[in-house]
Order: structure tokens, then sequence, then C-alpha cells
């Protein structure tokens, strides 16, 4: 008995250590989930004015052709995928692989019809298992990336759709809703709906272009793709910290439940312990008498 109450008391000093520790990743995880936030606030100012430039130039200007706004037929296409680096952060990897992985094997059936751009290790390390065909990996970024960070990555998916070597560019991340919800996105990126951004945009003024609209146009949609995929970025990294601080909070009240059913065993037991000592001395007792 005394051997069985030494190992209930090491398993609640256990779990208590294992508590501290997700209470202190759970208060990290908040104070890292505001600037994620604010940082993917600071950022939608210059999206927003882009593709009010863009969508000013493709749908306000006549015989205006780009290759990213030209619709072909699908024969290959590519995924750019947004996962995170570490674990411990829920459902917030699975749900966003689960949900390319399901879209893949809708879509192909063969690996010679998409390619993949991972950023985030645990995506990479989930392709790879699975022998999927990986173009480029971004890893090991910082909780705060910046542009710099996967440019050269934006640079290739985009310049790999207008050189044709796939006809769809596809956008994969979790979206921030809030700490308790982010939902798995699912969005092509490539080519662009000049009339759709038009409807989603409110144009408001009145732009003159040198040397032509359509220099511009080759200069901006290029970069207004990159800049969407640094903000899916940001959006993966702000919904990555809430999932954290959401499944850190969970683990911290499980182990604080756990510690109060293995403090009841151990009471009950020592209890037992008590009454088997009582009963052993009475019964000594009686035998003497």
């Amino acid at each position: 008995m005394a051997k069985g109450m030494r190992e209930i008391k090491r398993q609640i000093k256990s779990v208590q250590n294992t508590r501290q520790i997700t209470k202190a990743m759970e208060m990290v995880a908040a104070s890292k989930l505001r600037k994620a936030q604010e940082k993917a606030q600071a950022a939608r100012p210059y999206s927003d004015k882009l593709r009010e430039v863009v969508t000013s130039i493709a749908s306000g200007t006549k015989g205006i052709h780009h290759p990213m706004l030209d619709t072909r037929p699908v024969k290959r296409v590519a995924y750019l995928v947004v996962t995170s680096d570490r674990g411990l952060a829920g459902g917030y990897n699975a749900n966003v692989l689960r949900h390319v992985s399901a879209e893949i094997r809708k879509r192909h059936t063969s690996a010679d019809q998409y390619e993949l751009f991972v950023i985030g290790r645990k995506g990479r390390d989930y392709f790879r298992r699975r022998s999927m065909p990986i173009t480029e990996v971004v890893a090991e970024l910082s909780d705060f990336p910046t542009y710099a960070d996967i440019k050269t990555l934006a640079q290739a998916a985009v310049q790999g759709y207008e050189e044709g070597r796939y006809d769809e560019l596809h956008l994969c991340y979790n979206q921030f809703v809030n700490p308790l919800t982010q939902i798995p996105t699912l969005t092509r990126l490539l080519p662009m709906d000049a009339m759709e951004a038009a409807d989603q945009g409110s144009v408001k003024a009145s732009y003159e272009y040198e040397p032509s609209a359509e220099d511009v146009l080759a200069v901006l949609l290029p970069r207004y793709a990159q800049t969407l995929i640094y903000n899916a970025l940001l959006e993966g990294k702000a919904s990555e910290q809430g999932a954290r601080m959401t499944a850190m909070g969970s683990a911290t009240k499980n182990a604080s439940q756990l510690i109060g059913d293995l403090k009841l065993v151990y009471n009950r037991a020592r209890q037992a312990a008590i009454t088997q000592e009582i009963t052993e001395i009475v019964a000594g007792a009686s035998a003497q008498n």
C-alpha cells in the first residue's frame, strides 16, 4: 500500500510540473497572439491599396491582358500551404493539412498533376512522409516573420504560374477568426478574376499611369499576389498562437482536474492504510487479552 501511495504522489508531482509548463505556454501564446494580430492588421492597408489600383487597371482599361488574369485549361496545379514549425497547437496543422490532402485526392490521380510550396516544418514533414512532390520549402520562421523571410518562395510560386508550369495556384492556410476559431481555407490565388476583385474592392480614385497601364499592371500583379501570400502567413501565425493558447489552456484545465482526481485516490488510499493499521492494532490487543 505504501508503495502505491508513493507512486500516486509521484504522479501528482509530475502532473503539477506539466501544469506549470502548459500554463506558462498559454500565457506566452496569449502575449504573442496580440502582437501577431497587430502585425496582420498593420499589413492590410498596403494590400487593400494594391487591390484598389490593380482592380482599377484590370477592370477599367480595355484591351489589357496579363497571364495572371487569363484563365486556361487546367492540366497542372500548385498548392502553397502555410503550417507551423512547432506543435502543441491543437488541431492547427492537422486541420489545414487534412483540408489540402482531401482536395489533392479529389482532383488528382497522379503526383505529376500537382506540386507543393510549403511554409513550415510540420507541413514539410507531413508531405515528405507521403512522398508528395515538394518544389520549395521555407521553415524555421520566427513568430513574427517579415516579407523578406518568404520572398524567394512567394516569387517562385508566382513565377511558376507566369511561366506556364502550372495552370492554377491555390493558397491553403488557417484564417484567423478569434482565439477559439481558425478556419482552414483553400482559395485560388491565380489566375485572378479581375471582375470579382473589382466587386470586392471599392475603387474611389481615378489614376493616370506612366509609362502605361499595362506596364504598371505587369509590375503590380505579381507583387499583389506575393502580398496575399504574406498576408496568409500573418493570418496563419495569428491562428497558430490562438490555437496554441486554447490548447494549452485546455491542457492546464485537464491537468488540474487530473491532480484533483489523483489527490482523491491518494486520500482514499491513505485512509484505507490508516484503517488497516487501526484494525491490526485492535486485533493485536484483543489477541493479548
